[in-house]
């Protein structure tokens, strides 16, 4: 059975209390390591987090003699993870060899000449994912919440109302950028790739793929000169390009057509419900793509967005152009954040499909039911969030509502955007740019886990370690400064 921590720690483990970090240290992991620490020692949040900790994982699971990672461990894990925006070799790696990861982890130190006591890659991936987007949005929430009082000026002072700004950005998937040619080729390779392999893999009797490997050749020698033919100039393009585009078509369609059969039989030889389904998924989209490139460059027809898939891999992801000039096009889900004067983020949502318009009062009802009214001293968004009646409503619970206005103005509503307290406000509200940006080195620049529900708990995991690193470098700050006239002195 897991436990929190482990109760009977070894005699060589130094608790994490008295670990001792580099205060002048300029990697991300020390500040991480830091807000860690503060979590640890702050006695009602860790007991709030190990309960839904708890909660989530251990709920249901019967008690056994396999402990596994305990929580504390894989909360420490996908914090750093994010934090340094590192991939799972690297993260094995360090919880292998870093001293102060380990310290934090509860690991014993290593004797000289042993093997360290470590963690798979294959380990860490599934443990992490043991935690989802709703159970991070709740350690979040109480993180930034009690955050607010390590930027109180003393301990006794009261907490500040919060200055909420809100604003999204686009948190790509990682994905290439998508063309129909390039997405029939992704099918077509797929389907021999999955082919080739169920028949070597798990010996699986499918005649007619002895030259598997020449399908896949021939696909890419159509694909290669038919996107430079369409994606180029030159005289008598459009003959070219429907020549290249036929001999492309001819060659998808002859191997659909031969994954037919080869479908109905690894269906009779009781292959795994999942192998066969990705079989099927790749084949549709082959036949899909197939279709469109014909009706576009052949028939010469605009696709509706409907009928688009912008990833065969991860097609949940969304074309989103928000009118920049770079990038002009940005391929995954926006993310709505509400940060306040202390950079911690209160509040984040990812509206997949949603426009940002409908996202204020919903955010201010999450803000509200947690803070309560009169906590929250100003609430600022971008143009992009505006609508009169959101405005009018938000007024009547929070005392200042920066939503400037789209379009002409009266002169009511030219005097209120030119007066001081909105002036203030909405040149503070640009400060959610930076915290953007720090996101963005944290991980949150572009999603590398696979599928909906990954994506979502990357999202969570980025958030709570910016949060993390946001404490943890306010406290090595102090400490900082708090040993200064000592060294000074000495």
């Amino acid at each position: 059975m897991r436990h929190a921590f482990p109760t009977q720690p070894e005699l060589n483990i130094l608790p994490i209390e008295q670990i001792r970090l580099p205060l002048t240290s300029r990697d991300e992991l020390p500040p991480i390591l830091a807000g860690l620490q503060w979590v640890w020692s702050h006695p009602t949040l860790k007991t709030e987090l190990f309960a839904l900790l708890e909660a989530k994982v251990l709920a249901g699971k019967q008690a056994t003699g396999r402990t596994g990672m305990t929580l504390w461990q894989i909360l420490v894990l996908g914090v750093v993870r994010l934090g340094l925006a590192a991939d799972w070799d690297r993260m094995e790696h360090l919880a292998r060899y870093d001293l102060l990861l380990r310290q934090m982890l509860g690991l014993p130190l290593t004797p000289w000449g042993q093997e360290p006591k470590g963690f798979g890659h294959q380990t860490l991936r599934d443990n992490v994912a043991l935690l989802d987007l709703d159970v991070l949005k709740e350690i979040s929430a109480r993180i930034a919440a009690a955050g607010r009082a390590v930027f109180a000026p003393t301990p006794a002072a009261p907490l500040a109302p919060l200055a909420i700004k809100a604003d999204t950005y686009v948190l790509e998937t990682d994905v290439h950028f998508p063309t129909d040619l390039n997405l029939l080729w992704d099918a077509g390779r797929k389907c021999v790739d999955l082919i080739l392999k169920y028949r070597d893999q798990f010996g699986h009797d499918l005649p007619g793929w002895r030259k598997g490997k020449e399908w896949r050749r021939q696909l890419k020698n159509c694909e290669r000169p038919a996107s430079q033919t369409v994606y180029r100039g030159g005289p008598n393009k459009s003959a070219r390009v429907h020549r290249v585009v036929r001999e492309y078509l001819t060659v998808g369609r002859a191997l659909a057509a031969k994954m037919g059969p080869s479908l109905l039989d690894l269906c009779d030889q009781a292959v795994s419900v999942e192998r066969w389904e990705a079989l099927a998924y790749f084949h549709a989209m082959l036949v899909k793509h197939l279709d469109l490139v014909d009706r576009r460059l052949l028939q010469e027809e605009t696709i509706p967005a409907s009928e688009k898939v912008y990833s065969l891999f991860e097609p949940h992801t969304e074309w989103k152009a928000k009118g920049k000039q770079r990038p002009a096009v940005e391929l995954g889900h926006p993310l709505l954040l509400a940060s306040c004067q202390h950079q911690l983020i209160h509040d984040f949502d990812v509206p997949v499909g949603e426009p940002d318009v409908d996202q204020s009062v919903p955010l201010a009802d999450r803000l509200l039911a947690r803070y309560g009214v009169g906590n929250i001293a100003s609430l600022s968004f971008d143009k992009g969030f505006t609508r009169r009646t959101d405005r009018e409503l938000l007024n009547l619970y929070i005392p200042t509502v920066v939503m400037p206005k789209r379009g002409k103005k009266n002169a009511a509503e030219t005097a209120q955007e030119h007066g001081k307290p909105f002036v203030a406000l909405r040149h503070a509200h640009s400060a959610v740019e930076s915290e953007i940006n720090s996101l963005e080195h944290h991980g949150l620049d572009r999603c590398l886990d696979v599928g909906p529900p990954a994506y979502l708990r990357y999202v969570g995991y980025g958030v709570i370690s910016y949060n993390l690193h946001v404490i943890g470098r306010e406290l090595l700050t102090r400490e900082w400064e708090r040993i200064q006239p000592v060294r000074l002195a000495a």
